[in-house]
């Protein structure tokens, strides 16, 4: 009996995502795989959405409508604000990147997107908000203890895996 993925199981995935030009944004290669609970909103709705139903071991690859993924970029969430509330140094430049505090504390990330004399055009958008995301994934574990994900484990050291693998 095949055990796949359902919302509420812990999963492990190795993935990569690119852009629509092939342009890698990010990867799980070289690290830890990503670990996250379905369903409890701790990745993109479309990727979760893609995940479930897999089996431990299974691969894919999807694609992302902008909906699926970061939303729409959001004109709302362009900013003009006065050069004069923002630090002397450095000197602003477009796609330089700013991080600002929200009233609870937070902070977001802003990129310039235009300079003038006497202003600063920020983005709050995401970065990646109105692209399309492919992604390709590998599931690596599901609902397995935790010292299974410890690197350097082998499964025929302990009886956690039922498979011996």
């Amino acid at each position: 009996m095949a055990n796949k993925v359902k919302k509420g199981d812990k999963v492990s995935v190795e993935y990569t995502g690119k852009l629509a030009d092939g342009t890698v944004f990010d990867t799980s290669k070289g690290r830890e795989p990503l670990h996250f609970e379905v369903g409890a909103r701790q990745v993109i709705p479309g990727f979760e959405k893609n995940i479930e139903g897999m089996e431990r071991g299974e691969e894919k690859t999807f694609t992302l409508s902008a909906e699926e993924g970061y939303g729409p970029v959001r004109a709302e969430l362009q900013q003009e604000i006065s050069r004069d509330k923002l630090p002397k140094e450095p000197e602003p430049k477009e796609g330089m990147m700013l991080a600002i505090q929200t009233a609870e504390g937070r902070q977001i990330p802003a990129k310039i997107v235009k300079v003038t004399k006497e202003t600063v055009t920020i983005d709050l958008n995401h970065p990646l908000a109105g692209k399309e995301l492919t992604f390709t994934v590998k599931v690596m574990g599901i609902n397995e203890p935790e010292e299974v994900k410890k690197e350097g484990h082998s499964c025929s050291e302990c009886s956690s895996c039922s498979d011996g693998n």
